[in-house]
């Protein structure tokens, strides 16, 4: 078996012994070659260069954003049916798509576990979002933000920058700044689209009759923020998973939380709900979608983005679409 490692040698726990563990272990089953990003982008070159040389597996020892970088490479040119694998070591501070394969936190374990899982030859495909926006298109693995959510990530990367430690509570911090400042308070400037969805009503669960919110058509919604995501956690809060949308998998389509209006009053009590009894948010405020095949949103006027923890930009127009089996993975 061929393999390229890709290391994120500025990864949160990347370390030169974790490198060498993973490495070593690896190297009686894999002929592989080992690289190392240089910085924002290499990820996307990597990717598509396993393509061309034909490995069999791609390995990232990194983070979320390391791992979007080599499956947007992997993905140049559109799902491939006898592309390369890719496989997932934890070297960031959340983890979250390592995590959701199954991977354990300890970037050691994980070596472990996807040594056993390359010696029995398990693997599966996955489903993927696609986003357009402002003439770029760019795979996400487990979520996309628009709003709030986003403005968050990209004030959390400025205080990175600055030398702030990548934590838990780092995110939680600025979360609760950019709900006090409220700079997207009481504004609903988002028009939503999605089709193939199954819609959630207000309040309610999963499962029911059409009276208590069986699966109904799609309708167009004026909302405040945006959360899609592609699995189950949206996050962790350390070993702590958080459940934006708790019906979300790599087996089914896009879902969404949305919020129709942002008070500090709404955005606690949904974020209560978020990390609570498994349930998911609910209230008259709370728009939620399952299962959907495309989703759009129309701003007006530019508001940020965000993509598996990501700070894209702002923009007023993106379209999502959902792509079943589009990456197989080793796990």
């Amino acid at each position: 078996m061929r393999g390229l490692l890709v290391v994120n040698p500025v990864a949160t726990t990347t370390t030169e012994r974790v490198r060498d563990v993973l490495a070593s272990a690896l190297a009686a089953d894999v002929a592989m070659e080992t690289v190392f990003t240089k910085g924002r982008g290499h990820g996307v070159e990597l990717g598509a260069r396993a393509v061309e040389l034909g490995v069999d597996v791609v390995i990232a020892l990194g983070g979320d954003g390391t791992v979007n970088e080599i499956t947007n490479g992997l993905l140049q040119n559109g799902p491939l049916q006898d592309g390369p694998a890719l496989a997932v070591v934890p070297g960031g501070s959340t983890n979250v798509f390592a995590r959701a394969l199954g991977y354990s936190a300890s970037p050691v374990e994980a070596t472990g576990e996807l040594l056993d899982a390359l010696r029995e030859g398990r693997s599966r495909r996955i489903s993927l979002g696609q986003a357009e926006y402002g003439g770029e298109s760019r795979w996400f693995t487990f979520c996309f933000g628009i709003g709030l959510d986003a403005r968050v990530v990209a004030r959390a990367e400025e205080k990175r920058r600055k030398g702030r430690r990548n934590t838990a509570g780092l995110f939680l911090r600025t979360a609760a700044g950019q709900v006090t400042r409220g700079a997207d308070r009481g504004a609903s400037p988002i028009t939503l689209e999605t089709t193939d969805a199954h819609s959630l009503p207000t309040g309610a669960v999963a499962g029911g009759n059409a009276a208590d919110g069986e699966a109904a058509e799609s309708a167009e919604e004026r909302i405040a923020l945006g959360i899609v995501c592609n699995t189950r956690p949206w996050t962790y809060l350390n070993s702590r998973p958080v459940l934006a949308c708790p019906e979300a998998s790599f087996d089914t389509g896009l879902d969404l939380l949305a919020l129709r209006r942002v008070r500090l009053s709404s955005v606690l009590r949904t974020a209560s709900q978020i990390l609570g009894d498994g349930r998911g948010p609910r209230g008259r405020n709370v728009v939620r979608r399952h299962d959907a095949a495309t989703m759009r949103f129309l701003a007006d006027h530019p508001l940020p983005l965000q993509m598996d923890g990501e700070y894209l930009g702002e923009y007023a127009e993106v379209a999502l679409t959902h792509h079943p089996h589009a990456l197989r993975v080793i796990a």
